[in-house]
């Protein structure tokens, strides 16, 4: 038992890193392996063997992965800091937390706030992201419609205040409130004070779509 743990402790190759990354967003992405490979142009096989880490990527086919999944190839080669291979593969840093709003579908204009990955891994059952709002500056990105989809969210207030708009309601959060919902009632979210406002949640399951 303890060789197998010791085992899993390993440091993965840098082409399972790779591969490992890739298909953590084709997943999130709702995206099969034909679907991805009619997209960039290579076999479904040779697609499969790249998410496993067997087969070397090309500079350019890597490039045409990552403008089908919306992501800069530099996504994928996450800084992954530590003394030992467990705090590699499962802390992140402060400094080297990732970008999350690039990738979705509609601007950080249009959501009101910009998103920062906390979660070392896109492969889990949810994940954890930390939310900025910028001081309001005139009106607030009205929320006139409100985004429901499968799934469930769970945050909490750090910084400032957030208003949710939950259904036909709309709420005020402050410092210290936090909330959880299935994510099928409609919701948005604004910062409506001078301030920056700063949230960090929980979504199940893992979508970066929306």
């Amino acid at each position: 038992m303890a060789d197998d743990h010791a085992a899993d402790a390993q440091d993965p190759t840098d082409a399972e890193l790779l591969g490992a990354e890739i298909r953590q967003v084709r997943k999130a992405r709702g995206l099969t392996l034909d679907a991805l490979s009619d997209q960039v142009g290579c076999s479904t096989a040779y697609l499969s063997r790249i998410e496993r880490g067997t087969a070397r990527v090309s500079v350019e086919l890597l490039g045409r992965i990552g403008a089908a999944l919306g992501v800069e190839p530099t996504w994928f080669f996450p800084r992954r800091r530590g003394a030992g291979p467990l705090e590699r593969r499962h802390v992140v840093r402060r400094a080297d937390r990732r970008p999350l709003s690039d990738m979705y579908t509609r601007s950080k204009e249009e959501l009101g706030f910009e998103d920062s990955l906390l979660s070392s891994t896109l492969s889990g059952r949810c994940y954890l992201l930390l939310s900025r709002f910028p001081p309001s500056a005139g009106a607030p990105p009205e929320p006139e419609q409100g985004y429901a989809f499968d799934g469930e969210q769970h945050g909490l207030v750090l910084e400032g205040e957030v208003e949710l708009r939950l259904g036909d309601e709309t709420i005020a959060l402050e410092a210290g409130d936090s909330f959880s919902y299935p994510s099928m009632i409609a919701h948005r979210f604004r910062n409506r004070r001078d301030a920056e406002a700063v949230m960090v949640w929980a979504m199940a399951p893992v979508r970066i779509s929306w």
